[in-house]
């Protein structure tokens, strides 16, 4: 899903102040784009491509982006966290020079979903920052944005909320810099560099929030029976009680690596193992991947005791990745 310039928000208007006048020597600094915590509460899930050609390259070499992406993707674990509302915030001081609203809140994969010609940037914003830089703000809520054009915006203003409008399958921020029309990577801002260590463009507090880190866990929790990417999702999956027909546990992850080993065990109140696996290596990245096991309910049903699952990723011979949750009944 290849994002486009954000070209259809209304006419292009140049809007300087002063203040961005006397900053135009230097580029601005940017705060962290939205409401929520990186690790916790939202994940980074591509980076910009850098790779000038066919294949893909982040900015510390690996593979978390795909071809030809040309910003950030920070998502929310599911369409509650969405539902709840998570605020898009201006990254610098700025001027609204374009923004869109009104597009549905749909996935591209969703039947009967519109067609995104022309507004695959959904719902979004356009912030100047004068000296030709500007970040670009999309998927965008409909009906949430809370600036109009011309509006001047300071770092951390609220511009509306994360959506699921335009080209995407899930509910994230797709946010873009740019100076003079050209992609800058806000992580290592130096044109053709890549690995090295650059200062980038972010804040010091926004760039220790974000830490480069290859896979996390999105969602994980119980379930009734077998749990599918687009359930987990929805963040609207029942937890089974004593007499359920199954005890599934679930964990959806991002950006695991090639070689990857996933692990995971349910153990019973007593501490006994009630079910284990270790999958195969994984072939390739993979943007998403959604494990699962379970066992069926015995006779008579469960016993009541805290169920305890755990989830590992194991990497060259080490655990890269773990997550353990609970369920009591």
């Amino acid at each position: 899903m290849k994002r486009l310039p954000l070209l259809a928000l209304g006419a292009l208007a140049i809007l300087a102040s002063p203040a961005l006048t006397r900053a135009a020597a230097s580029p601005p600094k940017l705060a962290f784009p939205m409401a929520c915590v990186p690790g916790r509460s939202c994940e980074i899930q591509h980076y910009v491509d850098r790779d000038p050609g066919p294949g893909v390259r982040d900015y510390r070499c690996g593979v978390q982006t795909y071809e030809g992406h040309n910003g950030i993707d920070i998502r929310v674990p599911d369409m509650t966290a969405q539902r709840r509302g998570v605020d898009v915030l201006a990254a610098a001081p700025g001027r609204v020079s374009r923004l869109r609203d009104g597009v549905a809140d749909i996935s591209i994969r969703a039947p009967g979903a519109p067609a995104v010609a022309n507004q695959e940037c959904g719902n979004g914003v356009v912030v100047d920052h004068g000296d030709g830089w500007e970040t670009q703000y999309c998927h965008m809520a409909r009906g949430s944005l809370r600036v109009k054009q011309g509006d001047a915006v300071v770092a951390g203003a609220p511009l509306g909320r994360v959506g699921l409008s335009g080209n995407t399958e899930f509910p994230h921020l797709h946010f873009t810099v740019r100076r003079a029309g050209v992609v800058v990577d806000p992580f290592a801002p130096t044109p053709g560099a890549a690995c090295g260590v650059q200062a980038g463009l972010w804040t010091a507090q926004a760039q220790g929030a974000m830490t480069y880190r290859q896979g996390a866990v999105l969602n994980a929790g119980f379930a009734t029976g077998p749990v599918s990417l687009e359930q987990a999702e929805t963040g609207e999956i029942a937890a089974p009680g004593r007499t359920a027909p199954w005890m599934v546990i679930y964990v959806r992850s991002i950006g695991l690596q090639a070689g990857d080993e996933t692990e995971m065990d349910l153990r019973g109140p007593d501490g006994a193992s009630l079910a284990h696996a270790r999958a195969r290596p994984l072939d390739r990245w993979k943007a998403t991947w959604l494990s699962l096991i379970g066992k069926r309910t015995p006779a008579g049903g469960w016993p009541p005791g805290v169920y305890v699952a755990d989830y590992k990723v194991w990497r060259q011979g080490k655990v890269a990745i773990t997550r353990r949750f609970e369920l009591k009944l």
